[in-house]
This record gives structure tokens, C-alpha cells and sequence, in this order.
């Protein structure tokens, strides 16, 4: 029995196992599978396109506005696949900033060339010109733009979706905009409109600096007259916010091709698409939320924003910082879905190259908590604390006080920071136009 019971106890535990890992993996298998499905999957505006079979540019001469961004769920350009489309003529390509195939540097000109792929002209549009000539427009039918945003106002590519509704109004062409996920969702809006003498590139919009829509939805707001707007909204002075960079005289024709699946609770994560380079600094659809929480005294080039490591727009460091005690500060505050801790790094370029920083990282414990854009103000509001001798605007290169400006669409907020460097003295006035924007948002949902 002794002999028989030791043989068999191998054997049953051998079985009993693999039952477990059985079960495990039959377990494994159904949560994953259940993630799966109740993972929501998002089908960007080329791909709904394609369903229609292009039905928008059959027998039309079309010119593409797009970069690397510009790709469907399997990473196929949106280039390729209007150029292959038996039923598509794409005639010209349109490049952004950083230029069609997302080959040039930040700020950098954009000149016009030959695609080599496709052997189709690419039209620089930051170039010379940022807005498509009278000469480009002649040569095509409707303009398709495709391209990711990152839900910031200072990002350029909205920008450059500005001047086509401006450009396709004028010469009386159409714009279709093929629509793809708000990174930053369609809830979380933060910052004043754009005032009065500072609007640029940077800045184009009377807009918020996070606005909360998809591209398709801010193209369909900023395309709607303001008189139309006063009647849907019952608010005269409200439409005058739509007035943008320029103006516009005339609405242009404009077409969204909507995304299906998206809603507007998502977080980049949760749409299943691939994140593609959208420019050289934002890497990962998580720098994106990001950006706006230190881009703004990025502009100032005293204190490094993680931009020349590996993690930009997520630090803030300088030689003179005491890390710990920094990190300590602002976790102190309690800010809703956010935590800090100390960091020490050597930026390979930019602010800082080659010296060893001591600063903070940030980290976003629930993004729907958190207030974005005010982190870089109480940080640097803790670093004025802290090391009062480091005057952040006394000490940084003050022509750069220009961008900051445009960046933040008004002089207010510089101006009355820096006075006393407390956010208390400036939060009002940050977010003073959030709910009447938000309000008006609304009648331009399309999800």
C-alpha cells in the first residue's frame, strides 16, 4: 500500500496539475476574452470612408492634407490607401508642420518635393505659405484632411486645418475632414479663449487651451457663422467667440466623415488605435496628456521639461532644484489625480544638455481628476518658494515673454503670475470661459 500510495501520488499531483493550470488558463482565457469585448474598438473617419467606397471623392481630383499620423487601425497611410483606390484620383498632397512624411524638425521649414512613393506633389504648408495658393487650390476638386490632434490649442496641425476652411471658403472647394479621437477625451476643458492681439499659429482659435472636441467637431463649429451660432445658443455674445485668426468671410463646404465607436469618456487607450509619432517630442498617445501640464513654461527655455530625455513633457528639472523637497511640496498640495516624485536625469539635447537635473516627474494617478494645464504654475509656484534667488521670468530670456503670451492667448496671465508667482492670482482668470465654452460646445457634438 506504502509503495503503491508513493507511486501514486505523482501521478496525482501531476494531474491535478494540470488540471489547475487548465482551469487557470480556460479562466485566463474567458477574462481576457471578456476584456476583449468589452474593450471598445474605434474606427477612425478613413476607415468609414472606405466602407462608403470613397463615395465622397469618386470622379473628383483630390488633394490630401496629412502626415505619418494619417494611418487606419492596421497602419496603412491614408496616402496608399486613396492612392490605391481604383476609384479615388489623388492628385496632390498638402504637408503640416514636420511635413507630410513627418521628416523635418520642429519649426523647421517645410519645402515643397515630389513624394517618392507616389511620385504626387507634396505643397509645403509651413513653409512660404502656411495656407494652400490660388495655384495649388486650381489643381484639385476637395481637399481630405487626415491628421491625429493632440487636444491642445498650441498644436499646429488644427492650425493648419483653420487656413484649409479658410482657403477651401475662398476658391470654393470642399473640405472633407476625416475625423479620429480627441487623445485628451471630449470632457476635460481648461484655459481662457484666446484674446485679442495674440492670436498666431499657435493660437489660432478663440478656443480654449483644451477644448474637448475631435477635429471634426472644432471644423464644424469654427465653419458654422456666428449668426447662426447666436440663434442655436440664444447668446449674441457668445458667437462673437467664434471669430478666429483672420476670420472667415463665408462657411466653406464641409463634409466630416465621423469615427464610429468613439465616445466621449475614452482615454487614448481605450480606442484600440495605435499611437503613430504625431511629432518628434510626443512619442506615446500618453504624452499627449502631458503637454499641456508643462508645455507653457517650456516655452520660456529656463527650466527643462523632460524634452532631450526620454520622457518629455512628464519633468520638470534645473541644476538648482532640490528634488525631494519639490516633491514633497506638491504632493502636499493634494491635487486631485496626481502624484510626484523626485527625479534626477542628464538630457541628451535641448534645455540642460548634459547636466545633471534634479527635478520631479509626474505622475497622473486618474486622468479624469486631474487639471492638466495648472500643474506647471503650482510647480513653479513651490520652485519660487523653494529657491527664491531662481525668478523664473526674471532669469529666462524675456523675448521669449512673446510666446509665452501667444501660448496662453492673453498677457493676464503672465503678467499677474509673476507678480507674486501664487496660481490663486491667475486661477479665476484660467478658467473664467471653460463652462460658457463648454455650453456652446454642446450644439456641435457629433458623439
Amino acid at each position: 500500500m506504502l509503495t503503491l500510495q508513493a507511486n501514486k501520488t505523482p501521478f496525482i499531483m501531476k494531474h491535478t496539475t494540470i488540471a489547475i493550470v487548465l482551469i487557470c488558463t480556460i479562466f485566463c482565457s474567458c477574462s481576457n476574452s471578456a476584456q476583449s469585448q468589452s474593450r471598445s474598438t474605434v474606427k477612425p473617419g478613413i476607415e468609414v470612408l472606405r466602407d462608403r467606397g470613397f463615395d465622397l471623392l469618386e470622379g473628383k481630383r483630390v488633394g490630401l492634407c496629412t502626415n505619418p499620423t494619417g494611418v487606419d487601425s492596421r497602419l496603412r497611410s491614408t496616402i496608399d490607401i486613396l492612392y490605391e483606390a481604383e476609384n479615388v484620383n489623388l492628385v496632390a498632397l498638402f504637408g503640416p508642420e514636420h511635413g507630410v512624411r513627418g521628416n523635418i524638425h520642429a519649426g523647421d521649414v517645410v519645402q515643397s518635393e515630389v513624394d517618392p512613393k507616389t511620385g504626387i506633389t507634396m505643397f509645403s504648408l509651413y513653409g512660404k505659405t502656411r495656407r494652400p495658393t490660388k495655384e495649388m487650390m486650381d489643381l484639385i476638386d476637395v481637399m481630405v484632411y487626415d491628421i491625429q490632434d493632440n487636444g491642445c490649442r498650441s498644436y499646429t496641425y488644427i492650425s493648419t486645418m483653420g487656413m484649409l476652411l479658410e482657403t477651401c471658403a475662398k476658391y470654393g472647394k470642399q473640405l472633407v475632414v476625416l475625423d479620429r479621437p480627441n487623445p485628451l477625451g471630449g470632457t476635460k476643458i481648461e484655459g481662457n479663449l484666446v484674446e485679442d492681439g495674440y492670436f498666431s499659429f499657435v493660437s489660432q482659435f478663440r478656443i480654449p487651451y483644451l477644448y474637448a472636441l475631435t477635429c471634426g467637431e472644432l471644423a464644424t463649429l469654427l465653419n458654422t457663422p456666428a449668426a447662426t451660432v447666436a440663434a442655436i445658443t440664444g447668446d449674441t455674445a457668445t458667437a462673437d467667440t467664434l471669430v478666429t485668426y483672420g476670420g472667415y468671410e463665408h462657411p466653406c463646404q464641409l463634409t466630416v466623415v465621423p469615427m464610429e465607436g468613439w465616445r466621449r469618456d475614452m482615454q487614448w487607450d481605450e480606442t484600440g488605435l495605435p499611437w503613430v509619432v504625431a511629432s518628434p517630442h510626443v512619442p506615446f498617445g500618453h504624452t499627449a496628456y502631458f503637454y499641456p501640464a508643462t508645455g507653457i513654461f517650456g516655452e520660456l527655455g529656463y527650466l527643462s521639461i523632460g524634452v532631450g530625455y526620454t520622457m518629455p513633457f512628464e519633468l520638470i528639472g534645473a541644476t538648482w532644484i532640490d528634488a525631494p523637497a519639490l516633491a514633497d511640496a506638491m504632493n502636499d498640495i493634494n491635487l486631485p489625480g496626481l502624484r510626484f516624485r523626485p527625479i534626477y536625469y542628464k538630457p541628451y539635447y535641448s534645455v540642460g544638455k548634459g547636466e545633471m537635473l534634479q527635478g520631479i516627474q509626474i505622475h497622473i494617478t486618474d486622468f479624469d481628476s486631474a487639471r492638466l494645464s495648472e500643474v506647471q504654475f503650482l510647480i513653479v509656484q513651490e520652485l519660487m518658494r523653494l529657491h527664491p534667488g531662481h525668478d523664473i521670468f526674471a532669469n529666462c530670456d524675456q523675448s521669449r515673454f512673446a510666446m509665452f503670451d501667444k501660448v496662453c492667448g492673453t498677457k493676464y496671465i503672465r503678467e499677474n503670475f509673476g507678480r507674486h508667482y501664487r496660481w490663486d492670482d491667475v486661477k479665476d482668470y484660467w478658467y473664467k470661459d471653460v463652462e460658457p465654452f463648454r455650453e456652446l460646445s454642446k450644439h456641435f457634438y457629433l458623439y
